[in-house]
């Protein structure tokens, strides 16, 4: 056995044990990471909760349109309906 070839292996395993110890001390940062994602993951929640108390359908403005319709005086502009939905249409194209 060549002793040339035995400092070169030895090298090799030396320089895993290098990566190794330089990876264990760039933990720290990704800790920081893992922190900032935490505190958005803790905002979302909120948010998802303020999301989910609140109503899904808003009786100040629907109440109005229902009474109008119950009594008859509800009257939609054919020619405006369809302006509007040729208007999203193109919106969503």
């Amino acid at each position: 056995m060549r002793i040339e070839a035995y400092t070169q292996v030895q090298q090799l395993y030396q320089s895993g044990k290098v990566k190794k110890s330089q990876q264990a001390k760039s933990a720290a940062p990704s800790d920081k990471v893992q922190l900032q994602i935490s505190s958005l993951g803790k905002d979302f929640q909120t948010a998802k909760a303020a999301v989910a108390s609140a109503p899904d359908i808003r009786e100040e403005l629907t109440a109005p349109i229902k009474a109008r319709i119950d009594n008859g005086t509800y009257q939609v502009s054919a020619e405006s309906f369809a302006d509007k939905l040729l208007q999203k249409y193109e919106e969503m194209r």
